[in-house]
């Protein structure tokens, strides 16, 4: 049988405004993408999470983001290399303690928002963030946009990676994704989501936003926590998943693509 890891971005409650869809998701997944208290989630919200992901079995990775709560990380920043270091570090050592009090610990890390896309292009950028997670622990998975600069870098480090695709966000032409200032950027209809993932793990391709289609490879399916349909679209994935042969499993460092090169 033919595995696929699916991931979901989680935790990113803050306080009383917690996301409530959160418990009933976890047992869909196999690795969570856990906020880390700068662009969402606090520290019970971390906790909870963590606690969660070790219940059922799912993979916990720390997603860190800018400082920026007010714009959800998704805000442009103008970041010094040390200062990049520096919130990696803070937010990563943060979930790591918060991992080990559960009983589980970190597998994977995955950039949040500006920092994940920054990432994708920037490759000074994606190098500072490879050589950090590499110097936390090298066992660890870097996840990142297929193709991406991102990528590169954690091969040039020779660090554990995973190559990402979104079934809930549409496509540009040279493979980046459409900006969310977009109408449609954001996939909320189930069948919809469920054919783009199928689409990427049978033929590794995808239709874009203008109909044209680009080749896409994955390791690691993506669905966003805060989309409205998250936890419908998850069902629906799961189960054409199902149908063609595919088990949901979590990756390793030392199989597929997730093996440096």
């Amino acid at each position: 049988m033919k595995a696929i890891d699916l991931n979901c971005d989680l935790g990113e409650g803050i306080g009383i405004a917690k996301s409530g869809g959160d418990a009933a998701i976890f047992p869909l997944i196999s690795s969570a993408n856990i906020a880390c208290g700068f662009h969402a989630g606090d520290p019970q919200v971390m906790r909870d999470s963590v606690s969660l992901a070790v219940r059922h079995g799912v993979s916990i990775g720390a997603h860190p983001g800018t400082h920026d709560v007010k714009g959800f990380g998704r805000l442009a920043m103008n970041l010094s290399t040390e200062e990049l270091e520096n919130l990696l570090l803070y937010q990563i050592g943060a979930l790591d303690a918060f991992a080990r009090a559960a009983g589980g610990q970190i597998r994977h890390i995955k950039p949040h928002g500006w920092l994940y896309n920054e990432a994708a292009k920037n490759a000074t950028f994606a190098q500072v963030i490879a050589s950090t997670v590499r110097s936390l622990n090298p066992e660890w998975i870097l996840f990142g946009a297929a193709g991406s600069q991102l990528i590169a870098a954690a091969k040039a480090v020779r660090l554990p990676f995973a190559e990402e695709a979104f079934a809930d966000r549409t496509y540009e032409i040279d493979g980046s994704l459409t900006p969310r200032s977009q109408p449609g950027s954001l996939i909320t209809d189930p069948a919809e989501a469920a054919r783009q993932c199928l689409d990427i793990v049978l033929k590794g391709k995808l239709k874009t936003a203008s109909g044209a289609e680009i080749s896409l490879h994955a390791d690691t399916i993506c669905i966003h926590g805060d989309n409205p349909s998250a936890l419908t679209i998850l069902r629906h994935i799961r189960e054409a998943l199902s149908r063609n042969g595919f088990q949901i499993q979590a990756l390793s460092g030392g199989t597929g693509s997730t093996r440096p090169g």
